[in-house]
């Protein structure tokens, strides 16, 4: 592990010399994470996107894309998009990336079950904002506003985000 790599620990996210609190899927930790558990998967991933609200913010990085009112993701583990980034109309399941409420004003992706997508194995593990201190997500990892920005602006494609298995036993 290095100081830029995202690694969870029983005190948050542990980041570039500092500790951002966060909240983990209601669920707990898996080492064997399913679609609609709850769980926040354990294992290495890595940052594969940045989203951001430009209605609502600024682009925390030059790499950012905006998020636009048809951009959605598939959650239908029978879809050929399964946990991909789509756009609207969109007959199977999938949650709105632009959302009436702050959580999703800046996503950063992670490669959790992507690309090539196992049906049933989970979708869509972002880091987020909460809404709030310790309200349990339904997978993902989610921040407080200016921690997320502080990160989204530092974290690049490709940075680690580790989740030790040996967490399992410091999590509900």
């Amino acid at each position: 592990m290095t100081p830029d790599d995202l690694v969870l620990t029983p005190q948050g996210i542990r980041y570039r010399g500092r500790v951002f609190a966060c909240s983990i899927g209601k669920g707990g930790l898996s080492a064997a994470k399913r679609e609609g558990d709850g769980a926040t998967p354990t294992g290495r991933h890595r940052i594969t996107g940045l989203w951001y609200r430009p209605d609502r913010l600024p682009p925390p990085a030059p790499w950012a894309r905006p998020i636009g009112p048809s951009d959605l993701w598939c959650d239908d583990p029978a879809h050929a998009a399964y946990n991909r980034h789509v756009r609207a109309p969109l007959r199977a399941s999938h949650e709105a990336l632009r959302r009436a409420d702050p959580l999703y004003d800046v996503i950063l992706t992670t490669d959790w079950n992507w690309p090539d997508a196992e049906p049933g194995r989970g979708s869509a593990i972002f880091l987020h904002q909460w809404r709030r201190p310790g309200f349990g997500t339904e997978g993902c990892i989610a921040f407080a506003r200016a921690d997320l920005i502080r990160i989204a602006a530092r974290a690049a494609p490709g940075t680690r985000l580790i989740v030790p298995a040996s967490s399992l036993s410091k999590y509900p």
